[in-house]
């Protein structure tokens, strides 16, 4: 397995939607994807055997709550990958690139029927530190 970055979004496009099914075509999922580029978003894959297995999506920021941070928007295995370490090792990856960048802290939201991803998330150093609150307008 290697990790790297990716230029082109298209090839995390069919494990990413096992985590967001809403995200549409690959068409709309590229157009928002290069839209969140702009804003910094950027994407890691974990590659085996020449197949994207899993991705992470994420952006740095710096705000007064945590300082310069990494905050982890999406994280998923495809369901034929799962338990074989990928996760972890995109985790790990974000983490070495947190520190390259000077970001004190990684972040991250969790569904909260997720719970074997809470399980890694908590293997992996993270604590669950605050409640998330979201309000329709």
């Amino acid at each position: 397995m290697t990790v790297h970055e990716l230029d082109d979004f298209t090839p995390a496009y069919p494990v990413l939607r096992e985590l967001r099914p809403d995200i549409g075509s690959p068409e709309d999922f590229l157009a928002q994807a290069e839209q969140q580029r702009a804003q910094g978003y950027r994407m890691v894959a974990a590659v085996s055997d020449g197949e994207v297995v899993a991705v992470a999506g994420f952006r740095s920021g710096l705000c007064f709550a945590w300082g310069r941070h990494i905050y982890v928007d999406d994280l998923v295995t495809a369901s034929s990958a799962r338990r074989q370490g990928h996760g972890a090792t995109l985790l790990a990856w974000i983490d070495e690139e947190a520190r390259r960048i000077g970001a004190g802290q990684v972040h991250l939201d969790s569904g909260t029927h997720r719970h074997a991803a809470h399980r890694r998330y908590l293997t992996s150093g993270f604590a669950i530190s605050s409640f998330h609150f979201t309000k329709t307008t």
